[in-house]
């Protein structure tokens, strides 16, 4: 039995956002100089934890990229997702009125999701009651939230899903987009991961 050749699949834009850069440029000419991306938390008071440093990304404004109404019912690691999925658009010229919708997917990574979201509900459902809970806790919080966002914001009705296996996910995700279009299920698959989990739970030490 014949199989159908491969396509040829290539990288057209990159995007970034990451402790060491909001941009592609920034982030390679700090991995270039050796600079490291980890240092004090600030997202929170670390007093009392056992590990007081984490590479988080900072002073990100997320109304550089995305609508700022639209941006408050993202969480944070949605936020990344579609920044960078902003900047890979614009770096590779994608213009998507000439290409078929149908055609054009989003294939993410993210090991946790939206931990941030959980983590600020649970608090309120505790301190202040049900009712206080935001209707949108689970469409922030969801994992497959950035795909459904990306695809929302840009038209696009090809395949769309998250892959989820902890630090692996960017690489599996990026690696199912390859073969989805090599063999032809897409023509353009906006792929990546992202995460934001420097949280007061996110950086608690593992039972013993």
């Amino acid at each position: 039995m014949n199989c159908p050749a491969k396509r040829r699949v290539v990288i057209t834009g990159l995007g970034a956002i990451t402790p060491l850069g909001h941009n592609p440029e920034d982030y390679w000419q700090a991995l270039l100089s050796g600079k490291s991306g980890a240092a004090k938390i600030t997202a929170f008071d670390p007093t009392g934890y056992d590990v007081t440093i984490a590479a988080e990304v900072k002073n990100f404004q997320p109304g550089q990229w995305i609508d700022e109404r639209e941006s408050r019912r993202m969480d944070r690691f949605s936020q990344f997702g579609m920044a960078s999925a902003a900047q890979a658009i614009k770096d590779g010229n994608i213009d998507f009125t000439k290409l078929d919708p149908k055609k054009c997917g989003v294939i993410m990574g993210s090991g946790i999701g939206g931990f941030i979201e959980y983590e600020e509900q649970h608090n309120k459902l505790l301190q202040k009651g049900p009712t206080r809970v935001s209707p949108f806790f689970i469409p922030k919080l969801m994992i497959n939230a950035v795909c459904g966002q990306i695809a929302i914001y840009y038209k696009l009705n090809g395949p769309n899903f998250m892959v989820s296996s902890a630090c692996a996910s960017a690489n599996h995700a990026m690696g199912i987009a390859l073969r989805t279009i090599q063999h032809g299920e897409a023509d353009l698959v906006i792929t990546g991961g992202t995460e934001s989990a420097v949280t007061v739970m996110g950086c608690q030490d593992s039972p013993p």
